[in-house]
């Protein structure tokens, strides 16, 4: 794997970070970056190193190594009332997205799309799936639980979690999302729509519009290309 990265929250919002950048909005609502002129594209495959993934977001080089941002610890309650941690994830792979149950926009769309990615890897252990409420005061662990349930899956490969809400909107963006409260928002929160590909090390290595198929359908197959590369 090459040493490589993209700056995901410049790519993702537009902020500075260091990127230089310029951000517009296109008409699909995605931030398109500028640099230099150049257009930045938005689907992560445009960033794929001869069929590799890229490791994404900020890095540091501390005595001669590469660090790359982590997803720092968390602990949060699934639908069954177990705490979830990044113990949960060991050795996996995981697919995130944010989510609340009364989200009468985007979420049903990112939930169908997020049943395909575990319909596709039912079997196989080494990725999972962890989706976070924005409203953690409706959205208890039995709400979340008779979700699943609805769902037809389990917390053996789906966690649907809850928790502090501070803590919830925080590792949002760690995870290069946005999760925050806002009346005026329909259903009161802003959250993206994004599914986020974590690999075992818990680096970001791969995104999805949740709302689109065809972008799913490509995080699938690098869902597929981290497999392989957790195989060698």
């Amino acid at each position: 794997m090459k040493n490589w990265t993209f700056p995901l929250v410049c790519l993702l919002l537009g902020f500075g970070y260091g990127c230089d950048t310029d951000a517009t909005t296109g008409q699909d609502g995605d931030i398109e970056l500028t640099s230099g002129g150049n257009a930045m594209p938005n689907s992560i495959s445009d960033y794929r190193q001869d069929g590799e993934l890229p490791i994404l977001g900020n890095r540091e080089v501390v005595d001669g190594e590469t660090v790359y941002k982590t997803i720092p610890d968390f602990a949060f309650i699934n639908q069954n009332g177990d705490t979830v941690t990044n113990e949960t994830f060991a050795g996996k792979a995981y697919l995130v997205d944010f989510f609340f149950l009364s989200c009468p926009t985007i979420c049903p769309k990112v939930t169908k799309q997020m049943l395909r990615l575990h319909d596709e890897f039912r079997d196989d252990e080494r990725i999972l799936l962890l989706a976070h409420t924005v409203d953690p005061k409706r959205d208890t662990p039995e709400r979340l639980g008779k979700y699943a349930e609805n769902l037809e899956v389990s917390a053996n490969k789906w966690h649907f979690v809850t928790g502090d809400q501070d803590e919830l909107y925080e590792i949002a963006d760690d995870y290069f999302s946005i999760a925050i409260e806002n009346p005026d928002a329909p259903g009161g929160f802003d959250h993206s729509g994004r599914i986020i590909l974590v690999d075992p090390q818990g680096r970001v290595r791969s995104f999805a519009n949740g709302t689109n198929a065809e972008e799913v359908t490509r995080l699938m197959d690098d869902v597929r290309l981290l497999l392989r590369e957790m195989e060698g």
